[in-house]
């Protein structure tokens, strides 16, 4: 029994010894925490003993060397000019604002002075406006109205003459008519025409208004099937 606590007591220290140490994750990777690198950085930032790193600052690391290395890069990388003109000619640019406008550049298209009235009242006087207004009126050209062409190629009523000629109103008695039954009559041919102004058209055609052949005005106001010529008269009067 002792024999065989022995011999796995040798097996578990085999073991161990084989096993990788486990890194402490408290220092994290690539850093030195232990006490004396903590020592060591803390006596470096007392004494003023960090440089900026190489890249940035020239070798010796004076104000004067780095202002030169500054204007150096800032040269080289300045765009260039067209026509190798400089960029800054050293004059202080215009702050332009109401109480200091911005200056008129002569030729320029682009900038007017129309609302400037001394600039104005430099270059035209009473006179020259006067001259420009009747020369403008010289140009202008006025067309008489001419009267509307006669319709020809249609032997059909002009209904919009006809309403012009008549002065009573829709619904007003004006010729006999004869028959009975004549609204139901008027009703069925009316309702053969697309628009009252084609039943006036037919009616007048047919002999109206003192004629109506088809029952077409049982009233007898000289209107077809409800056509009214108060809009032509309106329309004529404005």
């Amino acid at each position: 029994m002792t024999q065989r606590v022995l011999i796995a007591g040798l097996a578990f220290a085999v073991l161990s010894a084989c096993a990788p140490q486990v890194p402490d994750s408290g220092q994290g990777v690539g850093f030195d925490n232990s006490l004396e690198a903590q020592q060591q950085r803390e006596a470096a930032l007392a004494q003023g003993t960090y440089r900026v790193p190489d890249t940035v600052l020239p070798p010796d690391g004076s104000a004067e060397a780095t202002a030169a290395e500054t204007t150096r890069i800032l040269a080289a990388t300045r765009p260039a000019a067209p026509d190798g003109a400089a960029l800054n000619s050293g004059v202080a640019p215009v702050q332009a604002s109401p109480a200091n406008p911005a200056p008129v550049t002569l030729g320029n298209p682009g900038i007017s002075d129309e609302n400037d009235f001394d600039a104005v009242a430099e270059r035209q006087t009473i006179e020259s406006d006067a001259q420009r207004i009747a020369s403008n009126a010289a140009q202008y050209e006025i067309v008489q109205p001419e009267a509307l062409p006669e319709r020809s190629g249609s032997d059909q009523p002009n209904i919009v003459a006809f309403a012009l000629s008549t002065r009573h109103p829709k619904g007003q008695s004006v010729y006999a008519r004869a028959g009975f039954g004549g609204e139901d009559r008027a009703r069925r041919n009316c309702a053969a025409y697309l628009s009252p102004d084609q039943a006036q058209i037919d009616f007048l055609a047919r002999g109206g208004p003192t004629r109506d052949r088809k029952g077409l005005d049982p009233d007898g106001d000289g209107y077809a099937c409800g056509w009214d010529p108060a809009p032509f008269r309106k329309a004529s009067n404005g």
